[in-house]
């Protein structure tokens, strides 16, 4: 099995590397498998990493490699004793501009069909009808990407500038990834909620008050007000130390794809 792994990383130009990982190290939160980009030296390459005693009944499988496209879907199953599925989980991995990447996607079997199963719905929808090779660009008639993020031009968008934030960053909720920096960023909208470091997804407002009120201590956990889920907008350079910069003329909408949504975090600001 490791060996078959092995040889479709290398037809995408990538390697790979196995470690095992004990019940009490592992921050899989219940999947058998955990897959990352490490750096040794100067290579990057993908590393698996297997909850210790789950190795033997782990099936991991190549869907489908596209050499041309240097990405390849791979399956994760979790058996019993009897060869019954547990659980499965699908990533895709490959290249990105000057780094490789791994995303969790839904239950696909095609690199097209994750590459666009990371893509938020509005973006599928208004992109209907265009070839898979315009839809696979970084910059379409639709959006521009960069990294996890697309930015979605939003035609007549007058901002109040005194609402217009400076050297902003956009960063995925949870943490565990380098920001993206805009140049001017603004804010619409969102749910208010109370945010610190024992509630990181923050409260609403209500379910603050019962806390305080049943737990008076709390009050000095260190509470900031925060924006769940605001309208964001950018414009001016967008910029990443793993990605060309891009430039933005007019206001767009921010968008992040959809591997937000296999963790159980919010978009806070």
């Amino acid at each position: 099995m490791v060996t078959n792994v092995e040889s479709q990383f290398r037809k995408i130009g990538a390697k790979v590397t196995f470690v095992k990982l004990s019940d009490r190290a592992s921050s899989t939160a219940g999947s058998p498998v955990r897959l990352d980009v490490i750096s040794k030296g100067k290579e990057e390459l993908f590393e698996i990493a297997v909850n210790e005693g789950r190795d033997n009944s782990l099936d991991l499988s190549v869907l489908e490699v596209r050499t041309e496209d240097r990405h390849l879907v791979l399956l994760a199953r979790l058996l019993d004793k009897d060869g019954s599925l547990i659980s499965k989980n699908h990533f895709l991995c490959g290249h990105d501009e000057r780094h490789l990447f791994v995303a969790a996607v839904k239950g696909v079997s095609t690199v097209s069909a994750a590459k666009a199963s990371l893509k938020p719905a509005e973006i599928r929808a208004r992109e209907s009808g265009q070839n898979e090779a315009k839809r696979n660009r970084r910059k379409t008639s639709v959006f521009r990407r960069q990294g996890e993020w697309f930015f979605v031009p939003t035609p007549g968008l007058v901002a109040d500038e005194q609402f217009v934030r400076n050297d902003e960053p956009l960063v995925r909720p949870g943490g565990g990834s380098k920001a993206h920096m805009a140049q001017y960023a603004y804010r619409v909208g969102g749910e208010s909620v109370m945010v610190c470091s024992k509630y990181p997804q923050g409260l609403t407002l209500k379910q603050y008050s019962k806390l305080i009120n049943g737990t008076p201590r709390a009050k000095n956990y260190g509470w900031r007000e925060m924006k769940r889920n605001p309208t964001v907008y950018v414009r001016g350079k967008i910029r990443h130390p793993d990605h060309a910069t891009i430039v933005l003329d007019t206001w767009h909408r921010v968008l992040m794809n959809t591997e937000r949504r296999t963790r159980a975090v919010a978009f806070l600001d």
